[in-house]
């Protein structure tokens, strides 16, 4: 079940024109993802501003990930968190019925539940669906931390829980939860850190450099699972400028800017309470992505 999640997978940005999706770009940017050999799509998760979507929007941008996907190898692993149980549940049964292969569930935000509160949370989220479920662990943003000997106990409860999106930026916390649990799926998601948590046992990242270089992420990861550990640490090397000059500001302001000024993206919209970069920020991201080939549909 788990093998088709692995390797190189994009958190997908969401584009807007005039305040509203961009359904035509989306789906353009995802056949751009597919064409240039990443594995799995990731919509509305949070460099996707799911929390700024309406529900309405959330569960189309699903649809139309699911359908830009049908007939490729690229599978959909579809954000579907909350900070409410059964809002996690809607969302995830929704993608399980329209044909996600697996959901992206971040931790419940803000009312910053115990331990014993996630473990909770996520074995009724996992009962309520059959496909895989990979966690989210982003404590900066959410105010609560899967703790790794929680995240152990849920992956052997509930069988189709496969793994763990790690974004704490914390390699130790990878080397902890693979130590003690060497079955459990660990995904890179801080892109500056992807060769690290690979060359552990890590089984992929969980990406915003590849919305901007999918080819040059999906060759990272690929290298790594294959035990080539020299070329992809190359392959990492040669990405930490970018990596790092995409969280010069809160994700997903730069990379949804360093994607306008690529010409990626015809427009450059934010839902607020985000905005554009600042104009010394813009042109660092301008002048560090010039350093790359990127390639366009």
């Amino acid at each position: 079940m788990s093998e088709i999640l692995q390797g190189g997978m994009t958190a997908l940005i969401t584009p807007f024109k005039n305040g509203k999706v961009d359904e035509q770009t989306y789906e353009k940017l995802i056949k751009r993802q597919i064409k240039n050999g990443i594995d799995v799509v990731v919509p509305v998760g949070t460099t996707g501003e799911s929390a700024t979507l309406t529900h309405d929007e959330h569960r189309i941008c699903i649809e139309i990930a699911v359908e830009a996907c049908k007939g490729t190898n690229t599978k959909v692993l579809a954000g579907a968190g909350s900070n409410a149980t059964h809002e996690a549940i809607g969302i995830a049964q929704f993608a399980q019925s329209h044909g996600a292969h697996g959901i992206l569930s971040v931790a419940p935000y803000y009312n910053k539940p115990t331990q014993e509160g996630l473990y909770r949370h996520y074995k009724a989220l996992a009962a309520s669906v059959e496909i895989p479920v990979v966690l989210y662990n982003v404590p900066g943003r959410t105010g609560s931390d899967i703790l790794p000997q929680t995240a152990i106990r849920i992956f052997k409860e509930c069988p189709n829980v496969i793994g763990i999106k790690e974004a704490t930026g914390n390699i130790d916390r990878c080397v902890d939860i693979l130590a003690h649990e060497p079955e459990i799926l660990v995904y890179s998601g801080e892109d500056a850190i992807n060769y690290p948590i690979l060359s552990n046992g890590g089984k992929g990242v969980i990406s915003v450099t590849s919305n901007l270089l999918p080819n040059e992420i999906a060759n990272l990861c690929h290298l790594a699972i294959d035990g080539k550990f020299k070329e992809a640490k190359a392959i990492n090397d040669r990405l930490y400028d970018i990596n790092k000059i995409l969280f010069c500001e809160s994700n997903p302001i730069p990379i949804k800017a360093a994607m306008f000024i690529a010409g990626i993206t015809p427009t450059l919209e934010y839902r607020l309470p985000l905005c554009e970069p600042s104009q010394e920020n813009l042109a660092k991201i301008e002048n560090v992505i010039k350093k790359y080939e990127i390639k366009g549909f």
